[in-house]
């Protein structure tokens, strides 16, 4: 493998800026706070960080409405910031992966306020996907992700799409403007050292011609989760985009890429989003999405493997992120959910491609499901009542609740969103130097799968197992075995000796929510 093709098999940690560090003490995540805590990514064994947005923005959706492609919000710092982070970092021998914004941006946005200023039918509306409305309804019934119609009316009588927030109108991109904006916004990142982009709703940008609305399908939200196909997401024209964008990446040196954040209705459809000539990956949500079930996993598995294979491109694997609830709990939460996060760990890292963690996760962290209602952040909250802010909770470093974990330096405000008092023996300093810890855990699974020479890329081999039971080979030398069901199991047929386990083996036994690493016979 080459230098160029670093991201087939790389572990990619995601900063969410806001929650990860506090640099300058005022209760909210930074770029110097992040800066300063490189070392510990390092030692964590990573091979790239992925930043989610810190560009200008008033912060109506956690930074997904950008109004400022080519600046750094002053809550996060400045691009001099920006630039010593990434200096930083790639000292360590780190990469870093930004967050790009595409679909749509904040109605603060230059490009928007002069649409509002301008006429119906201005080139300056042109941008967007202004519409005139049905008498007093909106041009079709098309709803919002975040709940209500996805339409807002300006004083002129025009309506304008926003598949996400009212303040989020998305860009029109038939527009050559719009893609010229995005190529540049691609080489002003890329000229400042970054090795790649995650693309937000990569499946959008392209509406179906006309914007037809759904019929009977009109009651339902906007689906961003992609289970059937829809006018407003998976076009095929937003595959002339990334054919577009992917001479740009191949022109800079050192292997940069991009990820797709796409939520589309099958592998099948996924697989077309990466290739030689787009994008070079695509999260695997199915994973994430996936029961804690063998059989479930097997199916996931074998399906992107397939699809992946067809492209010449890796999977990549992922548990949890910003949009999503924390796999341990989703898992079931408590010990339970502990153990099967875990044994999920391991299950992710010896799979063929590369692998993508949630900050905070390493800590064994929970969903924080009892925030008050009056400091929730997600605009999706007061007209749904789901949030994704208990995912988005201030790490604990260290220390006590009444320090708030060392979040910020010394004498530092409180996080915008509460740690839970729980999280005391959850923080870094705490697990520190426990192996019995998940951070001890994500440690010794990374440096194994940088060691191993049967982890990272290549294919895996299914070996015959028990009812609720996962197990594969790795070549050369490494068997994986994966216990999903209620009773522990015999591992003397599948290997010779423990590499690593997700849980002590009593008796030798694999337990219950547990997997582990052995050479093989």
């Amino acid at each position: 493998m080459t230098v160029s093709d670093w991201w087939r098999d790389a572990v990619v940690y995601q900063v969410y800026p806001r929650s990860f560090a506090d640099g300058d003490g005022d209760g909210s995540g930074d770029l110097p706070g992040l800066r300063n805590r490189l070392p510990y990514l390092k030692d964590l064994g990573i091979d790239a960080l992925w930043l989610s947005p810190f560009y200008v923005s008033p912060w109506v959706d956690g930074g997904y409405d950008v109004a400022d492609y080519r600046d750094v919000d002053p809550a996060f710092g400045t691009l001099a910031d920006f630039d010593a982070m990434i200096n930083d970092a790639h000292g360590l021998g780190l990469r870093v992966i930004v967050d790009l914004v595409p679909n749509h941006c904040s109605d603060l946005h230059p490009w928007f306020q002069e649409a509002l200023a301008a006429a119906p039918g201005s080139p300056e509306r042109a941008r967007f996907h202004f519409r005139d409305g049905e008498g007093h309804l909106p041009p079709n019934d098309w709803q919002s992700i975040f709940g209500g119609p996805a339409w807002t009316r300006v004083p002129d009588g025009q309506w304008y799409l926003h598949l996400f927030a009212p303040e989020q109108p998305d860009f029109d991109w038939d527009h050559p403007e719009v893609r010229a904006e995005f190529r540049d916004v691609l080489r002003f990142w890329l000229d400042r050292g970054v090795d790649g982009f995650r693309v937000d709703v990569a499946q959008g940008m392209v509406k179906a011609p006309g914007l037809p609305s759904m019929g009977s399908d009109s009651h339902r939200r906007v689906e961003l989760f992609g289970h059937n196909r829809v006018p407003y997401f998976d076009q095929d024209g937003v595959h002339d985009i990334y054919r577009e964008w992917r001479p740009i990446l191949d022109s800079y040196p050192g292997g940069r890429m991009a990820v797709a954040e796409a939520w589309v209705e099958n592998a099948e459809r996924l697989a077309r989003y990466i290739g030689p000539d787009e994008l070079h990956q695509a999260f695997n949500f199915a994973f994430m999405e996936s029961e804690f079930a063998a059989k479930d996993y097997r199916k996931v598995i074998d399906d992107s493997l397939a699809e992946a294979h067809l492209v010449g491109a890796p999977t990549t694997w992922v548990l949890s992120n910003h949009d999503k609830v924390r796999h341990v709990t989703r898992y079931g939460g408590g010990a339970a959910g502990l153990d099967r996060a875990r044994a999920a760990l391991l299950l992710m890292l010896a799979l063929p491609g590369s692998a993508y963690l949630y900050n905070g996760e390493e800590l064994g962290l929970e969903e924080v499901l009892d925030l008050p209602d009056e400091l929730r952040e997600d605009p999706s909250f007061p007209r749904t009542g789901e949030s994704r802010d208990g995912c988005r909770v201030a790490l604990p470093w260290g220390g006590t609740a009444a320090e708030f974990f060392r979040f910020g330096p010394e004498g530092a405000r409180a996080p915008h969103l509460p740690q839970p008092a729980a999280w005391a023996g959850l923080t870094v300093e705490a697990q520190d130097g426990d192996p019995a810890s998940t951070l001890s855990l994500y440690r010794d699974a990374l440096r194994l799968r940088r060691e191993h020479p049967a982890l990272g890329g290549g294919e895996l081999t299914w070996r015959p197992s028990p009812d609720g039971v996962l197990a594969f080979d790795r070549s050369p030398g490494l068997t994986v075995v994966v216990n999903t069901t209620a009773e522990p199991i015999a591992l003397d047929a599948f290997g010779t000796e423990v590499l690593l386990a997700s849980r002590a083996l009593p008796g030798g036994l694999l337990p219950p929510d547990a997997s582990c690493w052995l050479r093989s016979l």
